[in-house]
């Protein structure tokens, strides 16, 4: 299906801008030119995505649809136990549930905003163990995803029995949507497991992973992408996953692993907060489109077609000289605001201005993933500036056209044109006390 979409003017953005408190989360659909707050439940199905819809079983427990969506995660990732959750972060609150305690260390590749949030909520700790390649948004690098093997040790012996897991995601959301090659996965693996601590892989978007190891690493140009999903899975003990992702629906997710006494865990929690074990907030017909979009794009030549859009954006700044974490990832492209708005200091959150700039120039909405989504440290409740600020142009799957694409860098190319006059940010009126991101109220300065 098409939809119409309309160009408004300069006024009205301003106003409902304004009125959305400089956060782009809580404009209206419909005051949005082009979409790319986010790829997460924003694709378009395939015609086999929608019959499957019409083969729904809707029994509340034991339906056929989670017998089919079961066997797919088995088949594709190689994990023996599947419970189905209405989305990622749902999956993490039911693991994290029954894993995370008060005071526990949870290393990751830079976890993302809802991993962090679950974890802190707990009163735990995430550590950032992600390679120092990634805060260089200019260094070409084909794994900047990768964790630093030895960050991560050095978190393991400073912490014994305080580990209940690592956190390893691909592709790494937070630093640019960067990849992790498969020799990372496995020595990341192998250095948790010498430690006795269990490897849970945050899968959102595993399938475009695997495409940059096929393209990107030796010896795996002639593998398919299912047959390099498997190994990469070979040796992890759970996964989480946002099926909004790489399975192209509009909602959904899971929990699979191989231990039988996180299984039995975590069903107690899937329960109570998601429903039935073998529904877990889903509908039948859900689930069923989930199966065959894990099926489908986990085919070299949909995410061959998918990457190209995200490089040809890229290849578009690249001529308009608009510096972006290089090299261009699987589903976004993340312009560096720090390099962009020179003159706005990081305690007006550069990336937040440069997001708000965008949407005035051409109605285009974007999403910061800087120093607004890093929170507030826990423990001290100063603001987090140590990371990367950058502004995500997030294209969601099978929806926009090449010249929508043209039309996000001519004006994002206006706006890095006029960026010496932009000296003033934005300033926090109020925030949650977590997460923050999704419903903060910010002014503009100056």
């Amino acid at each position: 299906m098409v939809e119409p979409i309309r160009m408004s003017t300069r006024e009205e953005r301003e106003q409902w801008l304004r009125e959305a408190h400089y956060n782009v989360f809580q404009l209206k659909a419909e005051q949005v030119y082009i979409d790319l707050l986010t790829d997460s439940g924003t694709g378009s199905m395939t015609d086999r995505q929608w019959s499957a819809m019409m083969l729904g079983d809707e029994s509340y427990a034991g339906a056929k649809s989670f017998y089919h969506f079961e066997e797919t995660v088995q088949r594709i990732l190689g994990l023996k136990y599947v419970i189905p959750t209405h989305q990622g972060r749902a999956a993490e609150n039911v693991l994290f549930s029954f894993l995370v305690k008060e005071g526990d260390i949870i290393p990751g590749n830079a976890h993302f905003d809802t991993t962090k949030g679950h974890i802190e909520a707990r009163h735990a700790h995430a550590v950032d163990v992600t390679t120092d390649d990634a805060k260089d948004t200019q260094k070409e690098v084909p794994f900047k995803g990768n964790v630093s093997l030895e960050k991560l040790e050095k978190v393991l012996k400073e912490n014994p029995g305080r580990v209940p897991f690592m956190v390893l995601t691909v592709t790494n959301n937070t630093v640019g949507g960067q990849p992790v090659s498969m020799k990372n996965i496995k020595e990341t693996c192998v250095l948790c497991h010498r430690y006795d601590v269990p490897v849970v892989m945050d899968s959102a978007r595993f399938a475009e992973n695997a495409y940059f190891i096929k393209m990107r690493e030796p010896g795996y140009a002639n593998k398919t992408i299912k047959e390099i999903v498997r190994e990469m899975y070979e040796q992890v003990d759970a996964a989480t996953m946002s099926a909004k992702k790489d399975a192209i629906v509009n909602m959904g997710g899971f929990i699979a692993t191989n231990r039988k006494d996180w299984f039995e865990g975590a069903k107690f929690f899937c329960i109570p907060f998601e429903g039935y074990v073998t529904y877990g907030g889903l509908n039948g017909r859900d689930m069923e489109a989930i199966a065959v979009g894990l099926d489908e794009n986990t085919e070299f030549d949909m995410l061959q077609t998918r990457v190209h859009q995200v490089r040809h954006l890229a290849e578009k700044l690249d001529e308009y000289g608009i510096p972006y974490q290089r090299p261009a990832g699987g589903h976004a492209i993340f312009v560096d605001a720090d390099k962009v708005l020179t003159h706005v200091p990081k305690e007006e959150f550069p990336a937040q201005t440069l997001t708000c700039e965008l949407y005035l120039e051409a109605g285009i909405r974007a999403c910061e993933i800087g120093y607004m989504l890093a929170d507030r440290d826990p423990d001290t409740h100063e603001n987090r500036f140590c990371g990367l600020d950058l502004l995500r142009l997030a294209i969601p799957r099978r929806v926009y056209t090449d010249n929508h694409m043209d039309v996000v860098a001519a004006a994002l190319k206006n706006v890095y044109d006029r960026r010496e006059s932009i000296t003033r940010g934005v300033a926090i009126e109020w925030e949650a006390p977590l997460m923050r991101h999704f419903t903060v109220q910010l002014k503009r300065l100056g």
